[in-house]
């Protein structure tokens, strides 16, 4: 079922069926919560530019397009909401030009939700060409080497002349392995950058959320919990995670950040992840997710399917008239063979990252809805455990088979 049918089957059951709200603020609505033993919920996120059905996955459009497929492509795989790069782009085109554009929906040509990162998570992965003060962040940039200067305040006015449905707070993002101390130092810091993005935020067009940081120390993670949702913003999110950790140690940290946000808001995990790692936090009671994994694989031939991973450069696939996943639906599974898309591939075609993406992005936003089926008939819990086992399994028999 896709979002256009579950928002009906919503309204004929007498859930709140508007899907338009004033400028600038964005609603969550908590439709249903798993009764199967697991903490995942059913819910609806109401912006100015319409509804989102979560549990949600969202394509990454890091420059203002998702890579490999275009709007129309992204409309028939019905993605609910995209997401644009705020680091990327304030150094190209810039954000004023957007914003003399009519802003980045109407410049992308995309009429549903957006959301925009604040340029924290570029910024610090830049390292050594980076300087992080009370102030700000100074950075090289990654085209040309020019300075740029970064703060709070900066972020927010980016973002607020991009004209995304809903904006991220300026936060550091150290990796989870970073050391206690540094961590102590970086939270304290992201808390009062938090207030000052709260004071630059117009509440105009854009609804800011709120980062929890804390590395994997569940002590620092709940007083940085405790620290961000003391202010009321309209949705929070979990950053810090799936950098460096076994996922093992994230699917364990996100189960205790996960239910230290509120019930009745949006709870955002940035940068998941895998197919199994979307599961898994949803079974913790993440609601959105976002991650350039199925696109970026896409791009380098690794192809996502109901039969475990395939590998479409490999030559076993040379000869193959099967589609890449024979219970796929998708327009790359209807109309082409596993061998033609191997001949893209080889051949550096254009056409193989436009097909691969398309499949890709149908297996993720399919599985979330799926995700969205098993939660709202009680039987996620089952849906979880059964996926898991099929996915290790399917890994197992991929990696005997190398």
């Amino acid at each position: 079922m896709n979002a256009m049918g579950e928002q009906q089957d919503a309204k004929q059951s007498g859930e709140k069926g508007d899907t338009r709200v004033a400028p600038g603020m964005v609603r969550f609505e908590l439709l249903h919560e798993d009764a199967s033993g697991t903490k995942a919920r059913r819910g609806r996120l109401h912006t100015p530019h319409g509804p989102v059905e979560t549990p949600i996955f969202m394509p990454v459009g890091t420059v203002g397009s998702v890579k490999g497929v275009g709007p129309d492509d992204l409309l028939t795989l019905d993605a609910q909401i995209i997401l644009g790069n705020t680091y990327h782009l304030m150094l190209r085109p810039g954000e004023k030009l957007v914003g003399e554009m009519g802003g980045l929906h109407r410049f992308v040509s995309w009429d549903r939700p957006m959301l925009t990162d604040s340029g924290g998570f570029q910024v610090f992965s830049l390292s050594g060409k980076r300087k992080i003060t009370e102030e700000g962040a100074t950075f090289q940039s990654h085209l040309d080497g020019a300075r740029h200067f970064l703060t709070p305040e900066r972020s927010i006015d980016i973002q607020e002349t991009l004209g995304a449905d809903v904006i991220m707070a300026f936060d550091e993002c150290p990796p989870s392995t970073e050391d206690r101390p540094y961590l102590e130092a970086s939270l304290a810091r992201t808390t009062r950058w938090l207030h000052r993005c709260v004071k630059a935020w117009s509440r105009q067009r854009s609804s800011l959320f709120g980062i929890v940081q804390g590395g994997l120390h569940e002590d620092l993670r709940k007083r940085h919990a405790e620290e961000v949702c003391a202010v009321d913003l309209p949705g929070y999110a979990l950053g810090g995670y799936s950098v460096g950790e076994a996922p093992e140690a994230m699917h364990d940290g996100v189960a205790y950040s996960a239910p230290l946000l509120p019930r009745d808001k949006p709870r955002y995990l940035m940068g998941v992840g895998t197919p199994v790692d979307l599961v898994t936090c949803v079974e913790h009671g993440v609601d959105m997710f976002d991650c350039v994994l199925p696109t970026r694989c896409a791009r380098n031939g690794l192809l996502f399917t109901s039969e475990g991973k395939v590998v479409i450069r490999n030559a076993a696939y040379a000869r193959d008239p099967r589609p890449v996943d024979p219970a796929c639906s998708c327009y790359t599974c209807r109309n082409f063979s596993r061998a033609y898309l191997r001949h893209l591939f080889a051949a550096q075609e254009l056409l193989a990252m436009r097909l691969n993406t398309i499949h890709n992005l149908h297996y993720f936003l399919g599985l979330m809805a799926e995700v969205r089926r098993a939660v709202a008939e009680d039987r996620f819990a089952a849906f979880a455990r059964d996926f898991r086992a099929r996915a290790k399994a399917q890994e197992a028999e991929r990696t005997r088979g190398r």
